[in-house]
């Protein structure tokens, strides 16, 4: 359980990060990522079409229809997916949710949350899709 990204972005980061596994014109069936990912199908089909508005990935209708992803995964940060499903809002309010929370008027952890909060913006931001396929790849056998 994360604090961070809501289910849907979890579940989205793994859809995506799978995907980047396959080979780049590979069209994976929302039931054969559903199996791997242990996601209800529904449910990532949703989010995958979701990141189909946002162009991160591209739909195929059809009997031998799915997603793919719309671009190299050298050219899809993390921060991409995030910003796609969740919006970038969390990297800007207070973690508490406290709406006058402000270096001036600090609540009880706006500095530690602010440090942690740019190191992972940091984080998403400089790492592409494609640096993690090993790690996916070894991830998805232990599912």
């Amino acid at each position: 359980m994360t604090v961070f990204f809501s289910k849907k972005c979890e579940h989205g980061l793994q859809a995506i990060l799978f995907m980047a596994t396959k080979d780049i014109e590979c069209v994976c069936p929302a039931e054969e990522i559903s199996n791997k990912l242990n996601i209800p199908k529904e449910f990532i089909s949703k989010i995958l079409q979701s990141l189909t508005e946002s162009g991160i990935v591209e739909s195929k209708k059809g009997k031998s229809g799915g997603f793919k992803l719309a671009k190299h995964p050298s050219k899809i940060k993390l921060i991409d997916i995030v910003e796609a499903i969740d919006g970038l809002e969390s990297f800007n309010t207070c973690v508490l949710g406290f709406s006058e929370c402000s270096s001036k008027n600090p609540c009880p952890v706006h500095h530690q949350w602010g440090e942690l909060r740019v190191k992972a913006y940091e984080m998403l931001s400089s790492e592409t899709i494609d640096k993690f396929k090993e790690k996916t790849l070894n991830k998805i056998k232990i599912i």
